[in-house]
C-alpha cells in the first residue's frame, strides 16, 4: 500500500507532535487507525465481492482449463522433455571456462603448431600440388593465389602494361 520506512513514520511521529501537541496526539492516531482499519476492511469487502462475480461468470472455470491447457503445452516443449537439458548443462560449463587453465594453453599450442604446418606446406609445393599426369596436365593452370605471389612483384593493381 503506502511504502513507508522506520525513518518516514519516525519524521511523521515528530511532525504530528509538534504541530497537534503531546496532549492531542493519541487521539490522533487512535482515528488513523480506525480510519486505516475501515479502508482495509473496505478493501478487504471489494476483493471478496470480484472473486464472487468471477465464480458466479464462470470465469475461474475459464482460467482453470486454460491453465490446464497451457501447462500440458509448456510439459511438452521443456528442454528436458525434448531432451535438451544436456545441452543447457555443457552451456554453462562453456560459461565457466577458464582462458589461463592448463586445457586452454594446451589447444593455444595446438592451434600454433598446426598454423605452423600450414605455413610450412605452402611454402613447399608437394606432389598434390602437381597435376595427374594424362589428366589435362597442359591444360590445367597452376594455382596462385595471394599468398603465392613472390614478394618483389608488384601488386595486380599496380602492374600497368
Amino acid at each position: 500500500m503506502l511504502d513507508l520506512g522506520w525513518t518516514e513514520l519516525l519524521v511523521i511521529g515528530i511532525v504530528a507532535l509538534i504541530v497537534v501537541g503531546p496532549k492531542d496526539l493519541p487521539v490522533l492516531f487512535r482515528n488513523v487507525g480506525r480510519f486505516m482499519g475501515k479502508a482495509r476492511g473496505m478493501a478487504r469487502e471489494f476483493s471478496r465481492a470480484m472473486n464472487e462475480a468471477a465464480e458466479e461468470s464462470g470465469v475461474n472455470e475459464a482460467t482453470r482449463g486454460f491453465k490446464d491447457a497451457t501447462k500440458g503445452f509448456k510439459d511438452a516443449t521443456s528442454a528436458k522433455s525434448m531432451g535438451l537439458d544436456g545441452v543447457e548443462e555443457s552451456l554453462r560449463e562453456t560459461a565457466r571456462w577458464d582462458p589461463d587453465s592448463e586445457t586452454a594453453k594446451l589447444a593455444r599450442q595446438r592451434a600454433a603448431e598446426a598454423q605452423a604446418r600450414r605455413d610450412a606446406l605452402r611454402e613447399t609445393p608437394g606432389e598434390s600440388d602437381a597435376p595427374a599426369a594424362g589428366a589435362g596436365a597442359s591444360d590445367a593452370a597452376p594455382a596462385t593465389g595471394p599468398d603465392d605471389a613472390p614478394d618483389d612483384a608488384p601488386a595486380p593493381e599496380e602492374r600497368k602494361e
